[in-house]
């Protein structure tokens, strides 16, 4: 069964590449929806237009992509990858009966939390978070925005009620972070941390003081 990868409009495309970058590596299936939103994030930080009709192409290009913009930073195979598009109500992640995992928002939006806490299912983004939560699988929503206002911790909070799994992208420094994808990579790892995938992003902390400055 796939886990359903939903990238929503916030500023994080990053997050997104190295949790799908991870869940392949581990020999996870994902089911993909990119949303409308999120496509001119993409373009925005990366360059990549994220085209339906070439979304193998896109994906690898941007797959391949480090966190600090290099392209071919990455070697990624894609075939284990089903894109659906956000526009598609009828597509299979928007019933309960179609089998995943679960389901990650990353990065997830305001927008995207209220749509999700209200259950507006506007998009199949939406749907699919809706369904997920409906059916009790396990939701993890990476918000990434500062700051937070009252309404939006409120829908976290109902998302936290609800049962997913609210992972802010924040990154931490105790792993010896030395380049921008090490902090993307702790994110990242965070969220598949939350979904119980298993994976090699981050140097977990084991007790030891100062073992964040040495070179393993």
């Amino acid at each position: 069964m796939p886990w359903i990868v939903g990238v929503s409009g916030a500023s994080g495309t990053p997050y997104a590449a190295a949790v799908l970058r991870a869940l392949l590596e581990a020999g996870e299936s994902v089911d993909l929806v990119v949303s409308r939103a999120s496509r001119l994030t993409l373009l925005d930080e990366t360059g990549i237009s994220f085209r339906d009709a070439h979304w193998q192409d896109d994906l690898r290009a941007w797959l391949s992509r480090g966190a600090d913009g290099k392209p071919g930073t990455f070697d990624v195979d894609v075939d284990a990858v089903r894109h659906w598009s956000a526009g598609d109500l009828a597509a299979g992640p928007s019933s309960g009966s179609y089998p995943v995992k679960g389901m990650l928002i990353v990065p997830a939006s305001t927008a995207c939390v209220a749509g999700v806490a209200l259950g507006l299912s506007k998009d199949l983004l939406q749907r699919a978070a809706s369904v997920t939560l409906k059916e009790g699988r396990k939701l993890v929503v990476a918000v990434r925005e500062t700051p937070l206002n009252g309404q939006t911790l409120r829908h976290l909070v109902t998302l936290d009620d609800a049962g997913a799994v609210v992972v802010p992208a924040s990154p931490a420094f105790y792993a010896g972070a030395t380049h921008i994808q090490d902090l993307v990579d702790f994110v990242a790892g965070r969220v598949l941390d939350a979904a119980g995938v298993e994976h090699r992003l981050y140097r977990r902390w084991n007790g030891e003081l100062g073992g964040g400055t040495r070179t393993t």
